[in-house]
């Protein structure tokens, strides 16, 4: 059945009807450290016939934005060695065992940007690879953040933290400038639940 919001928005569908997960064969562990790991699972087809499946493990992660208390919001800018380039980002990164999104959403957001939120709201969140693996990213949005820290960075990050304009950010969204996919899809979903002055109506 449809659900229809009570505030006039248009009728949200309902997800695909599921389909039956594939049976497993085997599991092997191809490879394992501290930051990931990789699985090779045979899988049982519909149709009986066996296929592997290579599947990427890696922690739950959050990404957050920082929103200080005259509405701009802070991006930084990061090296990433992967593809080797410099970019506009938010505050990102993995969830440590036993942590709960919510407290690594204030850490990261405290060691990569100084800040200290006045409040945390939740942002949908994503599967940013969940064609090769079951990573999840849990957003949120940290609104009326004051810098009170010194950056808390890893030996590999290279990071620096500037203040941008909320029409700013959205240049910067229009124009296919913030490549980085936990940034885009934060801030878009931000945007989407906020009023024009920044305060989300979720």
């Amino acid at each position: 059945m449809t659900a229809h919001p009570a505030n006039g928005a248009a009728p949200l569908p309902d997800d695909p009807p599921p389909f039956p997960p594939f049976g497993v064969n085997s599991v092997e562990h191809v490879y394992t450290s501290h930051w990931c790991a990789l699985r090779r699972d045979t899988v049982v087809l519909r149709d009986g016939r066996l296929q592997e499946y290579h599947v990427f493990e890696i922690p739950d992660a959050i990404v957050v934005v920082p929103v200080l208390e005259d509405g701009s919001i802070l991006l930084i800018g990061q090296y990433r060695y992967p593809h080797g380039k410099t970019h506009w980002e938010i505050p990102a990164g993995r969830i440590s065992p036993n942590e709960p999104p919510r407290d690594a959403a204030l850490r990261e957001l405290r060691e990569e940007s100084g800040c200290t939120a006045g409040r945390l709201v939740e942002l949908p969140g994503f599967y940013p690879t969940n064609g090769i693996s079951p990573h999840y990213v849990h957003a949120y949005a940290a609104l009326d953040c004051k810098v009170t820290h010194e950056l808390q960075l890893d030996d590999s990050e290279q990071i620096l933290v500037q203040r941008f304009t909320r029409a700013e950010v959205r240049a910067l969204l229009s124009a296919g400038k913030l490549a980085d996919a936990f940034t885009a899809l934060a801030l878009y979903h931000y945007f989407d639940l906020a009023d024009p002055h920044g305060t989300p109506r979720c």
